[in-house]
């Protein structure tokens, strides 16, 4: 603010405002690298599940004269009928009951689990329980697949969706409990203690305090265990081998034929199977951006 001296004699005061920035100012503060590389990232996920969709609306003829990228310029449903002929919903439903059956535990299990780890600081069994977690997020799928096999041979649950829901649950517990543990470990203590002086029991603070405030790493952990389970195709290779215990993996296979693979059909399979994961993420998108904004960068 300036004082001046008019024409009178009598002294004025103006109010200098400070220059706003221009819009062409503010667009050249933008990140145009970081969003170019987004653009790049949506281009490479895009051009796949793209192809997916125009391929299973093509006939198998028709795939191999024209270009892949090329839509249909007769599109039929015959892939879908095809893929639902081979008994596709037999084996959606088993994955849907293996994803469920071994997701719903290992969260629930995993958010006690890493609420009493958080809450029994200084315990030592509870350390020893945590160290032995740990541990389990080193050891491959891969390497203990043979004992997973001779176990559930002594079990006599070969060949059931039993047997490849047990181990889908140990093998998600151990990534869930580190999440949802440094997600819990943030919550003030203070309202631990609160509760805790107004009568609630251990019982009453996990799920009426930790479970609301640790709902994006609940969410989290779920969207990324049901994918991982979904999509499983060891377990249920080595654990299975009726045809009414497959999977959705295991049921692309059998469209590949003895003397060439139906590209169309399997597109259409894909695609069938890929709506509920489209789904479930489109639902959870913003509790899963959440929780890993929130549980990693804490």
């Amino acid at each position: 603010m300036t004082t001046t001296i008019n024409a009178t004699g009598t002294p004025t005061r103006q109010t200098q405002q400070r220059e706003r920035p221009s819009r062409g100012k503010k667009l050249l503060k933008m990140n145009w690298i970081g969003g170019s590389l987004g653009w790049i990232w949506l281009v490479i996920v895009i051009v796949p599940l793209y192809w997916i969709v125009i391929t299973s609306f093509k006939t198998q003829a028709n795939y191999f004269l024209t270009n892949s990228f090329e839509p249909p310029s007769h599109p039929t449903l015959d892939n879908y009928q095809t893929v639902l002929d081979n008994d596709i919903i037999r084996y959606f439903l088993n994955s849907v009951v293996v994803t469920l059956g071994a997701t719903v535990p290992a969260v629930v299990i995993s958010f006690m689990a890493a609420f009493a780890i958080v809450r029994g600081v200084g315990n030592r069994w509870l350390r020893w329980i945590n160290n032995m977690f740990l541990t389990g997020l080193a050891i491959p799928l891969q390497a203990v697949i043979i004992p997973i096999y001779l176990i559930i041979i002594r079990l006599k649950l070969y060949d059931s969706l039993l047997a490849i829901i047990l181990p889908s649950i140990a093998f998600a517990i151990p990534l869930s409990v580190l999440v949802l543990r440094n997600f819990i470990r943030d919550v003030p203590r203070e309202l631990f203690e609160s509760m805790h002086m107004d009568g609630a029991t251990e019982w009453g603070i996990l799920w009426r305090l930790a479970f609301p405030l640790t709902r994006p790493a609940l969410v989290t952990v779920t969207i990324y265990n049901g994918l991982a389970i979904w999509n499983g195709f060891l377990l249920p290779l080595v654990l299975t081998q009726s045809p009414e215990q497959r999977t959705i993996p295991l049921a692309l296979v059998n469209l590949t034929g003895q003397f060439g693979v139906n590209f169309p059909a399997i597109a259409a399979s894909v695609t069938l199977t890929t709506l509920p994961i489209v789904v479930l993420y489109a639902l959870g998108r913003r509790q899963l951006l959440s929780g890993l904004t929130a549980g990693f960068g804490k």
